[in-house]
This record gives C-alpha cells, structure tokens and sequence, in this order.
C-alpha cells in the first residue's frame, strides 16, 4: 500500500477534473465510505481515499468511454459496450495509479467494484459501494431505509439490500442487467443459507 500525494492533493486534483456536483458527491461518499470503515473496523484511510476517487474517470464523457478503456487494455463486455457509463469504474481503478499516484490493489478494487459490484467483494468493496448509494446528496425514495441499515444492520444485511433495490431499480426501468450485481447478491444470499445451516 502506496499513497503517493496526500488527500488534500488528491482532493485538489479531483476538484480540477469533475463537474462541480460530482465533486461534492465524491466528498459525501468519501465521508460516508469513512463511517462504514469505522463502523466495521475496515481501513479508515484506504476508504476514505477510495470514496474520494471512485468517480475520478467520470471526467470523461459517456462517448470516450469505450477509447479510454482500450487504451488501458479493460475488457469489455456486451453489457458495457451497450452502457459504456459502467466503464467509467474500470478506468477509474487504472487512473488512481496514473493520475492519483495510488499503489493499492485493494483501493482499486474497490473502485473497479462500486457500480455493478462482484463476485469476492472485500468488506472495503462492499462499503465503497454502499457508500455510493446513501451519501447524503443522494436523493431517492429507499435511500433513508438504506442509511438507517447503514447504523443498525451488519455489512451483508445492509448490501444484500441495496443490492437487491438496485436489480428492481433496473429492472422498473427496463435495462440490462449486469452478471456481477446478480453475482454479488447471489454470494450473499448463499452465505446467509450456508451459516443459517450451519447454526441448525
């Protein structure tokens, strides 16, 4: 683990490249990717830096996507060539050690991870990516059902559930669907039955 800058120069550098309301939604996951780290004794400091820097590739628009993750050698999906927005966590994970002078496989991860999730996900993973949906810019009708689980419920209660209001979220609207975030929740769900088993 390498942080080459500090976070104030991170946070500097990030202000310079993102549109004035994405920065502020990057410090608000920051600050909440923080909490959750202190909350399930996760690295504080890794999750603060991962909340921060998350967005970073959205910087570029939807129709540089494709371009920028070729250039990095990403794979990309046919879901991802439908919705190039969803690369926009790959490059992310790539630009924190370009840009951000970032040497940390599991912060980079851990952006890689924030949109659509995965298989594996790490306690850091899956708190950056909740971190996401309840930072306090956001707006929409499950969020305060989320961030109450956020000071009650454990890691996997509070994801699995995010998770699943993602899936109906995308689902209502009619999009595809992508195979890691069914993958994440599946993980989870299977976890819970095999110690629910267990405990038998």
């Amino acid at each position: 683990m390498s942080f080459g800058m500090t976070y104030e120069e991170m946070k500097g550098i990030l202000q310079m490249r993102l549109k004035p309301s994405r920065f502020r939604h990057s410090l608000g996951v920051a600050e909440t990717a923080e909490f959750l780290a202190h909350r399930f004794g996760a690295d504080e400091q890794r999750a603060r830096i991962a909340g921060l820097l998350h967005d970073c590739a959205r910087e570029y628009r939807n129709e540089e996507m494709v371009h920028e993750a070729e250039q990095r050698g990403i794979s990309i999906g046919m879901v991802e060539r439908s919705m190039p927005l969803l690369l926009h966590a790959s490059i992310g994970a790539c630009l924190v050690r370009e840009r951000y002078r970032v040497d940390d496989p599991a912060v980079e991860q851990a952006i890689r991870r924030h949109t659509v999730g995965g298989a594996g996900m790490t306690s850091l993973d899956k708190i950056v990516w909740f971190a996401d949906m309840i930072e306090p810019g956001r707006n929409y009708p499950e969020v305060e059902k989320l961030r109450r689980m956020a000071r009650e419920s454990s890691l996997d209660e509070m994801v699995f559930e995010g998770l699943s209001d993602s899936l109906r979220f995308v689902l209502d609207k009619g999009n595809l669907i992508h195979p890691d975030t069914v993958q994440a929740r599946n993980e989870i769900l299977l976890n819970r039955h095999r110690n629910d088993n267990a405990a038998v």
